[in-house]
């Protein structure tokens, strides 16, 4: 069973490999993906961040899901030599870390429910567990960010999340928070693979604003792989990034596309 619908403002897929799966099942993973945009997004004008920055709320009205992010915001800044910075010009927007926390937590919903092969895509970020459809690893393509009808790299793999920082679809929204009217244009792309989409997601967004030394950021972290294109079109990856590798062009109409 396999559905893509707009939310968050992007296109989010969910496919279950499993005869057991049933339209609620779905059902159930868009709409906790419609809550958390309910809660976290920042073109919302009723949404709980806009309202916590437009102080029309404080910490002890803020609800336990608004203090955890704003604890993980935290944490990862901490985590990035304050790479990762959620606040610019005095407003808070967490979404750098929301969609890879919000998609780590409907791949549990699906896993509470007993279904062990399936993925999740939101915009190009990925959660999958167990195997595709032909029983095999699955493969996620990466894109060429200049030309996105391209792509450069095939990963196999399985029980791992996968993010793409960068700025072939949204331009320059990530920003060095060291130098924050300078636009990162010495890399374009730089995607992560970790052990889940929450840490993928969220260290994809730091290493981005670090720009070319990004890539070795990603090498520093245990358990994860990054493959970074710069400007030129060179490409980077880090030590262990070729063994999830799948050259064959078989795979490139089948995979996953970031």
């Amino acid at each position: 069973m396999k559905q893509t619908r707009l939310l968050m403002g992007m296109p989010i897929t969910v496919q279950i490999n499993d005869e057991k799966a049933k339209n609620n099942h779905i059902d159930a993973v868009y709409e906790y993906f419609k809550k958390v945009d309910e809660r976290f997004s920042t073109y919302k004008t009723t949404s709980e961040i806009s309202q916590l920055n437009r102080k029309e709320t404080n910490g002890k009205k803020m609800s336990d899901e608004m203090k955890t992010i704003l604890l993980l915001c935290e944490q990862t800044q901490k985590e990035t030599n304050g790479y990762f910075n959620i606040e610019k010009n005095g407003l808070l927007d967490p979404s750098g870390l929301v969609k890879g926390w919000a998609i780590n937590n409907a791949a549990t919903l699906l896993s509470s429910a007993g279904f062990e092969n399936f993925f999740i895509d939101a915009g190009g970020d990925i959660q999958m567990q167990g195997y595709n459809e032909q029983n095999d690893l699955w493969k996620v393509g990466i894109r060429n960010p200049f030309n996105r009808r391209e792509i450069v790299k095939v990963i196999s793999l399985t029980g791992k999340g996968v993010a793409t920082s960068g700025t072939a679809i949204r331009g320059q929204h990530i920003y060095n928070p060291y130098h924050i009217d300078v636009p990162i244009k010495d890399i374009v792309s730089l995607t992560v693979i970790g052990p889940n989409i929450y840490e993928a997601d969220r260290f994809a967004t730091a290493a981005f604003a670090m720009g070319k030394e990004g890539i070795l950021f990603i090498e520093s972290l245990p358990e994860f792989e990054g493959y970074m294109i710069d400007k030129d079109g060179m490409a980077t990856m880090t030590t262990g990034f070729d063994k999830y590798l799948k050259e064959q062009k078989s795979n490139l109409q089948s995979a996953l596309k970031l």
